[in-house]
This record gives structure tokens, C-alpha cells and sequence, in this order.
């Protein structure tokens, strides 16, 4: 009987792994899940000025800290992700660099948000805007990605 659960379990799990979708391409994920989530930290920090004035963007209610506290936590899950061999396989080792990069960046975010510090938010939201800017620029999107077709 106990034999009988374990080939079961096994025999699902390995099911469940041939049917899993295979990841998004690096575009799809920046697209959707890490440009989106980084501007919802950028957006918690500084100020922006309009014609009706100056407009101080730092989170003032628990659900704003909380909104940008989650972002700082996904963005550290995503540069993880990144650093798997299902994006980072023949990127080359600057690949894995900057999405460490990506990892501590959003950890210092986080601290800053935990601390509710709107001026080391601002400071290191420029250093990650920063480590993103640059690997765009070692890593531009090549036409199948642009595309939408995984390499």
C-alpha cells in the first residue's frame, strides 16, 4: 500500500514537470514582471513636479508602505530568477553579475522601506535604476526576443 502512494506521488509529479509551461522569454519578464514591479518602487520615493506643484511620491498610508515593501520582495525573487539556467544559459557570467546586482539593490530597497526612509529610497532607487540601465546596455534585446520567440 505505502508502495502503491509513492509510485502515485511519483508518477504525478513527474506528469505535473512534462506539463509545466516552460519560463517567459527574458522580454516577456522584463516586460511584465520586473519593469512593472520596479516602477511601483520608484513610484514610492522622490517627488515629481507638475504644473499644480511639487508632489512628495513617499508612501503615506500602511497600504502604500506595504505596496512598495512587497515590490522590494519580488524584485529580489526576480533577480534570483534571472540567475537560473533558464535565463542565464549562455548569457555569460556578467548575466549573473548584474542580476546580483538587481538582488542587492533591492535588498538595500527594502531596508529602506522597512525603515520608512524616503531618502535612501530615492538613493538607492537611482542605484538600481542604475544596474538596470547598464545591463540593457551589455544585454540590448535581440529581434527573436523583440519578437516575442524564445531563444
Amino acid at each position: 500500500m505505502v508502495r502503491q502512494a509513492i509510485l502515485a506521488v511519483a508518477a504525478t509529479a513527474l506528469l505535473a514537470s512534462c506539463n509545466s509551461a516552460p519560463p517567459p522569454s527574458v522580454r516577456a519578464l522584463m516586460k511584465d514582471e520586473v519593469q512593472p514591479t520596479a516602477d511601483i518602487f520608484w513610484h514610492s520615493s522622490g517627488s515629481v513636479s507638475d504644473e499644480t506643484g511639487d508632489h512628495d511620491l513617499t508612501p503615506t498610508t500602511p497600504e502604500g508602505w506595504k505596496k512598495a515593501q512587497d515590490a522590494t520582495a519580488r524584485l529580489i525573487e526576480l533577480g534570483e530568477l534571472m540567475k537560473t539556467e533558464d535565463y542565464a544559459k549562455d548569457r555569460g557570467e556578467g548575466w549573473v553579475k548584474f542580476a546580483q546586482g538587481m538582488v542587492d539593490m533591492s535588498k538595500q530597497a527594502q531596508k529602506a522601506v522597512a525603515d520608512r526612509d524616503s531618502d535612501k529610497m530615492f538613493e538607492v532607487g537611482a542605484y538600481l535604476y542604475d544596474v538596470c540601465s547598464a545591463c540593457h546596455q551589455a544585454y540590448p534585446a535581440t529581434e527573436a526576443e523583440a519578437a516575442g520567440i524564445k531563444e
